[in-house]
């Protein structure tokens, strides 16, 4: 059997790809536990500058794997037990946190229908390059759930909360064009250069100053939920840090002497 997830690092970058492409990269136990660790693994991993998020087939993620999910809620029902949605807790959470407070950029290459919780790995990732004949769909309302996957946090911010309210309470495919104007795509190519796009731009990444990125990526989500008066503090924290990088040295340096600058990533 193929793995659920595969992964691959190279010259900085980690590809992580889901990989059941003959259910759509539905996401059965195996490989919600698969990305979780996996992504937990690039976070932790030094030689690691940048993480592209991808899948196999024609679907980047329909989210949950229905089968297993009716079997698991028929368990519940027999056995008198609420153990289904724990992997919200289990799963779907850790998930989503390990890409938004990754210490450096996640680009999501979305290659095709991305829905619920796929939807929402998609929507958590820094920059989505997606191919032109994908969409993307909340769904979460169609199955009479809410938002899961971090969606309630990061489509509001996306969007603004009236389309997020919209999105949700009405779900639909959204195309790519349309996702673009909405905001919810960074960049929409034809889907034979998806795979070749999406990994430029997280090439691109993977070889720039990665420590400043990881700063960009923690005051973004700082200012969400503070004050300007606390953001600029946490700027101010930020900068500190960032301006006593080797990167930025590096940068300095490469300026004065007209070069291109070779980060290290620290």
């Amino acid at each position: 059997m193929a793995d659920a997830v595969l992964y691959e690092v190279s010259d900085g970058l980690a590809t992580i790809t889901l990989n059941r492409p003959d259910a759509m990269n539905a996401l059965n136990t195996e490989a919600k536990a698969a990305l979780r660790d996996t992504l937990l693994q690039a976070a932790a991993d030094p030689a690691v500058r940048a993480v592209l998020l991808t899948a196999t087939g024609r679907a980047f993620c329909v989210g949950q794997d229905l089968k297993e999910h009716v079997a698991s809620l028929a368990a519940d029902h027999e056995n008198g037990t609420r153990t289904t949605m724990d992997t919200v807790r289990d799963h779907y959470n850790p998930i989503v946190t390990a890409i938004t407070q990754m210490p450096k950029p996640v680009v999501a290459g979305v290659n095709g229908v991305a829905a619920g919780a796929g939807a929402g790995f998609a929507f958590a990732a820094d920059y989505r390059v997606v191919a032109d004949t994908a969409a993307f769909n909340t769904s979460f309302a169609g199955v009479a759930l809410t938002a899961d996957s971090g969606v309630s946090w990061t489509l509001p911010r996306l969007v603004g909360r009236g389309r997020a309210t919209d999105l949700l309470l009405f779900p639909r495919n959204v195309a790519a064009q349309e996702a673009y104007e909405l905001g919810l795509a960074d960049k929409v190519v034809p889907a034979a250069e998806l795979a070749a796009e999406a990994a430029a731009v997280a090439r691109r990444l993977a070889s720039g100053p990665t420590a400043a990125y990881a700063a960009i990526k923690e005051s973004l989500d700082y200012a969400a939920g503070h004050s300007l008066a606390q953001a600029l503090v946490k700027e101010e924290e930020l900068q500190a840090r960032a301006g006593a990088s080797e990167d930025h040295d590096i940068a300095v340096a490469a300026f004065l002497n007209k070069e291109k600058p070779r980060y290290v990533g620290r």
